[in-house]
Formats: structure tokens, C-alpha cells, sequence
């Protein structure tokens, strides 16, 4: 009996992902990196000035603490979902989805990194934080994931609390506090949620239908959605104003903010007016850029002016 050939079960081989590779990828280290770079932002507004070395400390423990908890939901999310996401071909990859790693092994990495992650916030950071970001947690693996997600068109809506709270968490790291300064980065990601994933959601509508999630463009159509993008990047407008009305930002962050919130209300106009996907990826891939130069923004901001 014929053996098979040997380049072909090299190059299988090599493709075939590490173990390591498999629990890295359940983090959605994507994800988790745009989460930790809000809480960090949160962190450095907290702290008038340039931070001294105990502040850089406390702010790296920070990070880190929080990175595994998101990371930790990530997976959770994986684990509960993995049905939904072998249906997606934006989510087929996964390693829960294709069956790599198994249930009980996913659910004890997720429990893992969240002990881990909540043992440092509490012992290093502070009990306030460690509180607020399992919150968080329990937010999005469960309140979002396991009951809202698949219940209503609104889950992006009020799931969009439990991704909105990085900066609070990076504040309360600093400070053992939660400011009113806090609580307007958090508005401003909690506006800037819907539109993000109503655009995906435009150009993935079949994945969703397909899936049975009720997206909003699954329940109420295209042009009803188009038209909820458009809105709230309005809405989304006036709140990016608020940390330069209530003084947390000069002239920099204002201009900053005004273009990058035209650009986004211009694309999610032409978006409703005149339908493509290739617009709608356009538009998704251009509120990421929004939400991370505009908190870029802010940072440049609080140390040059």
C-alpha cells in the first residue's frame, strides 16, 4: 500500500496551527489590543502631567490585568459561539469552531486568564478595578453572548456598555475613582459601537441570517439599518465634542475630532443614500480609524498642549 507522499504531509504539517497559536487566537488579540489602548488612555488623563515611574508601573499591571480578563471573555465568547461562528466565514477559523480545542479545555483557559487577570487588578492595581473589569466580563461573556446576542436587534445597543468601559477601567486604575471625564469616554465608545458593527453587520448580513442572530439588518432590513448608521454617527459627533467643551482637551483634539467625526458621518450619509458592501467594509474600516485617532488624539493632546 502506497504511502503518502512526503512533501504533502510536511506541508500539512506546517500548516497545521500550535497549540499555543490555537489559545492565542480564542483572545482575539485584535480586539483585546483596541481594548487595552482605551484603558490606557483612560490611564494617562487620569494622571495630570507626566507620569512618574510609580505611575508607569501601576499602569503596565494595569494593562496586563485587564488584557487577560478581556482575553478570558474573548475565549468565553468563543466557547459559547462556536456553533454560530462554524456557520460564519468571518468566524469559521477558529479554533472552537473547527473543533481544535475542546469545551472543557477552552472553559478552564477562559477561567484561567480571568483569575489570573482579576488577581492582579486586586492585589496590584486596586479592588475597584479588578470589580469594574469583571463586571465587564460578565457584561459581555454573558449578558451580551449567552442573552442578548441572539434574543434582540438591540444587543449591539446595550451589549455596547461592557466594550465601552476600558477608559473607566483604566481611570479607576489611577485613581481608585471613577470621573465624570471617565464616564465621557465611555460615552463616546457606546455611541461609536452601533454604527461599527451595523456596517459589518450590512456586508455580512447572510452570515447573520444564516446563523440565525437577529442583527438589525437581519430584522428590519438594509436601508432601516442605513439609516440608524447615519444617525448615530450624529449623535456619536456631539458627544466626541464633549471633552473639549468640559475642558479635558484643547484646540488639538477638537480639530482632530471635528474631522474625524465628518469623515465618518460622510461616509455613513453616502453609505444610506447610495448602498454597496464595498462601501459598507469602507465604513467599518474607517470607524476603526476614527475611534483610534480620535483617543490618539486626545493622548498627543494631554502631554503637547
Amino acid at each position: 500500500m502506497n504511502s503518502p507522499h512526503p512533501s504533502a504531509a510536511t506541508s500539512s504539517a506546517v500548516r497545521a496551527p500550535s497549540r499555543f497559536s490555537q489559545f492565542y487566537a480564542l483572545t482575539k488579540p485584535r480586539v483585546v489590543q483596541l481594548i487595552v489602548f482605551c484603558a490606557l488612555i483612560g490611564m494617562v488623563l487620569a494622571v495630570p502631567g507626566l507620569p512618574t515611574w510609580p505611575d508607569v508601573q501601576l499602569a503596565l499591571v494595569a494593562c496586563a490585568g485587564i488584557w487577560l480578563v478581556a482575553g478570558a471573555a474573548a475565549a468565553f465568547n468563543c466557547l459559547v459561539e462556536q456553533q454560530i461562528d462554524a456557520k460564519m466565514r468571518r468566524t469559521a477559523w477558529r479554533p472552537t469552531a473547527r473543533g481544535q480545542l475542546s469545551n472543557p479545555l477552552t472553559l478552564a483557559f477562559s477561567a484561567g486568564l480571568c483569575a489570573l487577570g482579576s488577581w492582579i487588578l486586586f492585589v496590584w492595581v486596586n479592588p475597584l478595578t479588578m470589580w469594574l473589569t469583571f463586571a465587564t466580563f460578565v457584561g459581555y461573556a454573558v449578558v451580551y453572548t449567552v442573552i442578548l446576542k441572539p434574543l434582540t436587534p438591540q444587543n449591539i445597543v446595550i451589549g455596547g456598555a461592557s466594550g465601552a468601559m476600558p477608559p473607566v477601567l483604566g481611570w479607576a486604575a489611577m485613581t481608585g475613582s471613577v470621573g465624570p471625564e471617565a464616564l465621557i469616554l465611555f460615552l463616546i465608545i457606546f455611541l461609536w459601537t452601533p454604527p461599527h458593527f451595523w456596517a459589518l453587520a450590512l456586508y455580512r448580513v447572510e452570515d447573520y441570517r444564516k446563523a440565525g442572530l437577529p442583527m438589525l439588518p437581519v430584522t428590519h432590513g438594509n436601508e432601516f439599518t442605513r439609516l440608524q448608521i447615519f444617525l448615530y454617527t450624529l449623535v456619536l459627533f456631539a458627544a466626541c465634542l464633549m471633552p473639549f467643551i468640559f475642558k479635558m482637551s484643547s484646540w488639538l483634539y477638537l480639530v482632530a475630532a471635528v474631522v474625524l467625526s465628518i469623515g465618518f458621518s460622510g461616509y455613513a450619509w453616502m453609505l444610506w443614500r447610495n448602498y454597496s458592501d464595498a462601501l459598507a467594509r469602507r465604513t467599518f474600516r474607517f470607524s476603526l480609524i476614527h475611534l483610534s485617532a480620535l483617543f490618539a488624539a486626545l493622548l498627543l493632546d494631554h502631554y503637547l498642549l
